[in-house]
């Protein structure tokens, strides 16, 4: 490197730009070294840090206990075991349960209802619904339509008796009551 004298007389001798540019790395490269001096005595203070031991409660001990199973949902199926049956049952009061017809009907459910909401992008009705016996649950669900065109005529709050084919599980048939 220069002398600093050298290197008065070289920085003079340049234009007043490239004067001003060798200033700011100069001091740039004061500031970098100052960071870098910093970083260099938070880091070696880290380094004696040394975290807790786990005790048998944190999960990632080797011995910790497992946690408790929890119980099996009633609402999903786990197993093809959990799905419903689709035999026959005998058919309840006002319409809903499954069709006792043989052959064809044989899987199909009838249920009532009320249209929570109609999306026709995706051919699919929100309905929300009591016990459908031998089927499911009173719940509020979204359902597919097949054929599509069924979802026409109805609307949010319309109260409709439906039929669901278990096998290809979707709505088949979808017919509005009278209010």
């Amino acid at each position: 490197m220069p002398s600093p004298s050298l290197w008065r007389v070289w920085a003079v001798s340049m234009s007043p730009e490239r004067h001003v540019c060798e200033r700011f790395f100069t001091r740039w490269s004061l500031i970098g070294r100052v960071s870098f001096v910093f970083s260099l005595l938070a880091f070696s203070g880290c380094a004696a840090y040394t975290p807790a031991a786990l005790t048998t409660a944190h999960p990632a001990h080797p011995e910790a206990v497992a946690a408790p199973e929890l119980p099996a949902s009633t609402t999903l199926a786990y197993s093809p075991s959990d799905l419903p049956s689709s035999r026959p049952a005998a058919a309840t009061r006002g319409g809903e349960g499954v069709s006792s017809s043989g052959g064809k009907g044989a899987h199909m459910v009838v249920g009532e209802g009320k249209v929570i909401a109609v999306v026709p992008a995706s051919s699919e009705i929100v309905l929300t619904h009591g016990e459908i016996k031998g089927f499911m649950e009173a719940m509020t669900m979204g359902y597919p339509t097949e054929p599509p065109s069924l979802l026409e005529d109805v609307q949010a709050g319309d109260a409709v008796r439906f039929t669901i084919d278990t096998e290809q599980k979707a709505i088949v048939k979808l017919e509005k009551l009278k209010p």
